[in-house]
């Protein structure tokens, strides 16, 4: 598995769950089949829409066991082993080197937010450990630090790092990498907000990690490629409903878990899983959950034109 050359649509699957601490395991299967019906290129366990931060040890564990069993190298599989802690970070990796992931993904540790200089050191002294090539996350909205541009190029210059994602939502700072990228093609640049990944695929990167994908694969799947092969139009076209999706489904509610609870309840509508969301945050209830089915019905028909194009 080329995860060295990883391009397109790679969905941060869902952790779908009965209660805080069961996982939904029949639920979880049916949505890796849903991801690979829509043509998704790979799939990325653990990461902040598969709310990695509020599950046990033991928990996050079993999520890679059955991603990995279900998904049986069909594409390639990506997990997420962001951590606080180092040894934890280690023990996970090597669980999931052991249950045939093909690569990992390492963003910066959070609560204490490092300096560059620290950060670079952890990575130097992470990355060598690693058994599986490894993608560096950048997400400074919810670990505080971001990875500076002379510190990804350091970083990226490790043995093994194969990949870069960037969730930071800020195109300067996306050129710079793209530029960065230029001078070795040796590693692939992912996407993580949905709403740039038209864009950035565009631009020149290799595809996108996109949470909505979870709900509409086909979707993104068309949108990414059509941006590959330049057709500007239809990029419009595709991502002005992912901006509806943006400005709609994951906006019900007024809350910081927003985005993850509506879309585990509009999943759990379409009878791909159950809704319970990990500890704090509470699935959403009645009134809400009335409010996703209602927008899940006025998307369908632009939904089904959207993915009704070149495929």
């Amino acid at each position: 598995m080329q995860t060295s050359l990883l391009k397109g649509i790679v969905p941060p699957v869902i952790t779908p769950l009965k209660s805080r601490d069961e996982l939904d395991v029949g639920g979880l299967e049916k949505v890796i089949e849903h991801l690979l019906s829509g043509g998704v290129h790979g799939v990325f366990a653990l990461g902040t829409t598969g709310e990695f931060a509020s599950l046990s040890e033991e928990m996050k564990r079993d999520v890679v066991t059955h991603v990995c069993r279900e998904i049986k190298g069909r594409v390639t599989v990506l997990v997420g082993i962001t951590h606080t802690s180092p040894a934890d970070s280690l023990k996970l990796a090597r669980y999931a080197a052991d249950q045939g992931a093909h690569a990992l993904v390492l963003s910066t540790p959070y609560y204490f937010a490092l300096s560059q200089v620290e950060l670079l050191e952890y990575f130097e002294k992470m990355v060598p450990q690693l058994p599986l090539p490894v993608y560096l996350y950048n997400i400074p909205a919810c670990t505080k630090v971001s990875i500076e541009i002379d510190t990804a190029r350091r970083a990226l210059e490790l043995p093994n790092v194969v990949g870069f994602k960037d969730s930071s939502g800020n195109m300067g700072y996306f050129q710079q990498l793209l530029q960065l990228q230029n001078e070795s093609n040796a590693w692939s640049l992912l996407m993580g907000p949905e709403e740039l990944v038209g864009e950035a695929v565009l631009m020149g990167a290799q595809g996108g990690v996109c949470g909505g994908a979870n709900l509409f694969p086909r979707l993104f799947v068309n949108l990414y490629e059509a941006a590959e092969r330049g057709d500007v139009a239809e990029v419009k076209r595709l991502q002005q409903v992912v901006m509806n999706l943006a400005s709609t489904l994951y906006r019900t509610g007024s809350y910081g878990s927003s985005f993850v609870k509506s879309l585990k309840c509009a999943m759990s509508l379409l009878g791909l899983c159950e809704d319970a969301m990990a500890g704090p945050f509470e699935k959403f209830d009645g009134e809400h959950r009335q409010r996703v089915a209602k927008v899940l019905d006025e998307l369908d028909i632009n939904l089904i034109r959207a993915t009704s194009g070149p495929v």
